[in-house]
């Protein structure tokens, strides 16, 4: 390890590859709210957070365990579950009155057809307005659980189905 009154030890966070400070600042001077999604093997999680001077304030939030309400079953890491949780997030948030965002996806990486932009496809069918493109979204097929479903042999679209309908029932 470099010593010397010319090194500086990086911040904890960069240290520990938590924080990539170089895009946070970008899309805080941006000052446009954060919609922020992040993925686990188990859940996914998305929030709008707003930068103030005093600290991130988060105004809505959705994850993927909050699906159990709306009759689905299924696990809540696939692609299904951040569809349905990107929808409830939309919806829940467009509820509250903010209608815009920019999306934030942290560390992860940006790989069209992955969980983080079924999560943003689900947001954008809600009616919330987030800039991107069209070609990152993952099919329908993988969406709705179709491909899973002859996989594995379960029931994930008619879960799916239902449970669509019972978001957007909750909020009309």
């Amino acid at each position: 390890m470099a010593t010397g009154p010319r090194y500086k030890v990086p911040m904890r966070r960069r240290r520990e590859g938590r924080t990539n400070y170089h895009s946070r600042l970008a899309l805080l001077l941006s000052k446009e709210d954060r919609v922020v999604v992040r993925k686990s093997t188990r859940n996914v999680q998305i929030q709008l957070i707003a930068p103030t001077p005093i600290g991130d304030v988060t105004y809505s939030s959705a994850i993927s365990t909050e699906l159990g309400k709306y009759g689905y079953t299924g696990p809540t890491g696939n692609t299904t579950a951040a569809y349905l949780t990107g929808l409830l997030f939309g919806l829940r948030t467009l509820k509250n009155g903010y209608e815009y965002g920019v999306l934030d996806i942290g560390l992860h990486t940006s790989t069209p057809g992955s969980r983080i932009y079924a999560a943003l496809k689900g947001i954008v069918d809600a009616g919330f307005e987030i800039p991107h493109d069209e070609s990152i979204f993952p099919s329908d097929e993988r969406i709705r659980g179709e491909i899973a479903a002859e996989y594995n042999g379960s029931d994930l679209p008619a879960q799916f189905d239902a449970a669509v309908e019972k978001i957007k029932a909750e909020f009309k």
